[in-house]
């Protein structure tokens, strides 16, 4: 994901230049490798290095070795995704970002696979989950009033950021079962959490009623691995039992007790992550409730939380190209298509989570607010009017392969999901009409260093 996204969104080049941002801000704001060097060739290789180290640790090679060596690997993942999130800026200020370098911190201290689970670790883990459980209830109970009415769903399935193939049938559920959603989310992320600190088998229980919740929003919408790893932590709730009543594994006869050495690495965890959890309790606590917020530069415990506002209109910003260098009234303009962010009516909505399209992302976001707000959009249409390969290959297929455009504008749309009606008619999983304008159509200035320049109205 990294390897594929990072040059063209945060490279050399990109559309919010890392090596300005490390000008601008000191290592102590924000720890990274690349604070001692940042090249677009070095991203690469530590992004190849991240995904390797990955794919072993997924195949257990490092259990193979001494006990020191999946810690050393974990640590390493964790300490090279750090360095990438801390440089990602608006393309990387996702509350999973976080979510995964907390996880994967804890997951350093686990030990390897012949080594019993430190059960300290497993009780991190479900405090982690609480953290993103009851966060998330709390942010929508003080939010939006329609978490409160009951009236929220009424309108996500249309307006989340990246619906899924299944999104537009959820969105024609019976008003009533909207309802009941919203109430069974209360009660799975306001009340379910406490039971991950009760005995078995409630702990259980409270674990399979997050892991059903989760799936339900994993496959009626695209929130990139959030659902996923929330499934994981998850687990780590199971009684051991009913895991392996479940699962076609035979686990180990027996399981060695962790090294003295170990031991003491996770008290000491232990009582770091009690010390760094005072602030995102307090923020729980608080009026002015944060949401997906970092307290310590190495974001080690975190707050969590999502939607506590639900838009009820859906607007999208839509590209277009056109190659006539003086348009008019019945100049052709043609459209460009994001991964799976709606564009054209016709397509259906994609699946893509876990993956993560974070052009896709923050374009649902810049359609919220004006252009001013959203800086990177003017060098995104910088990099269409070049013809610049690497942006492109974060859209869907170029209208303009052969040569690049004379001018690129950005309209602003409202899109809804058609009726059932609508839709057997015309076959289009979305309506849409045009609010205005969100950019002028712009053209490459030579002056300014070959950036988009606004052209002329014509009447």
């Amino acid at each position: 994901m990294t390897a594929n996204q990072f040059r063209p969104l945060l490279g050399e080049r990109g559309l919010q230049p890392v090596p300005r941002f490390l000008a601008a801000v000191p290592f102590g704001r924000a720890p990274s490798i690349f604070q001692l060097h940042y090249s677009d060739r070095f991203l690469t290789l530590v992004a190849w290095a991240g995904a390797g180290l990955a794919a072993a640790a997924l195949a257990g090679l490092p259990d193979a070795g001494p006990a020191w060596v999946p810690v050393a690997v974990w640590l390493a993942l964790w300490g090279l995704y750090l360095s990438i999130v801390n440089v990602g800026q608006t393309f990387y200020g996702f509350g999973w970002e976080t979510l995964l370098l907390e996880a994967g911190f804890l997951a350093v201290f686990l030990g390897p696979a012949s080594t019993a689970p430190p059960i300290l670790v497993l009780w991190l883990y479900r405090w982690l989950l609480f953290r993103v459980e009851f966060g998330a209830g709390l942010i929508k109970l003080r939010g939006d009033r329609c978490w409160r009415d009951l009236s929220c769903l009424d309108y996500h399935h249309e307006t989340q950021p990246l619906p899924s193939p299944l999104s537009w049938f959820f969105h024609h559920l019976p008003q009533r079962l909207h309802k009941a959603e919203v109430l069974a989310n209360h009660a799975t992320q306001l009340v379910v959490p406490f039971g991950l600190f009760a005995p078995q088998p409630v702990a259980t229980v409270a674990a399979l009623l997050i892991i059903v919740t989760q799936t339900w929003l994993l496959v009626s919408g695209n929130f990139s691995w959030l659902n996923l790893i929330t499934v994981v932590l998850a687990t780590a709730a199971l009684d051991g039992r009913f895991l392996g009543a479940v699962l076609p594994v035979d686990p180990p006869v027996t399981l060695a007790v962790p090294a003295g050495w170990q031991q003491a690495a996770v008290v000491a965890l232990t009582l770091l992550v009690a010390a760094l959890s005072v602030r995102p309790v307090r923020n729980l606590l608080g009026r002015r409730q944060l949401m997906n917020a970092s307290f310590d530069p190495l974001r080690l415990v975190n707050t969590y939380g999502a939607f506590g506002a639900i838009t009820r209109v859906r607007r999208e910003v839509v590209l277009e190209g056109t190659d006539d260098p003086t348009p008019g009234p019945d100049t052709v303009w043609r459209e460009y298509q994001f991964k799976a962010k709606p564009g054209d009516p016709h397509r259906r909505p994609r699946q893509v989570a876990p993956y993560h399209l974070r052009l896709d992302w923050l374009a649902w976001f810049a359609a919220m607010s004006p252009p001013s707000a959203h800086p990177w959009m003017v060098e995104l249409v910088t990099r269409q009017l070049q013809n610049d390969r690497a942006t492109l290959k974060l859209l869907g297929p170029n209208p303009f392969p052969d040569s690049p455009p004379a001018l690129v504008r950005a309209r602003l749309y409202r899109y809804r999901f058609t009726t059932p009606a609508e839709r057997r008619a015309t076959g289009a999983w979305w309506s849409r009409h045009l609010l205005g304008e969100y950019l002028p159509p712009l053209r490459l200035d030579p002056v300014s260093g070959g950036r988009a320049r606004p052209t002329r109205r014509w009447p």
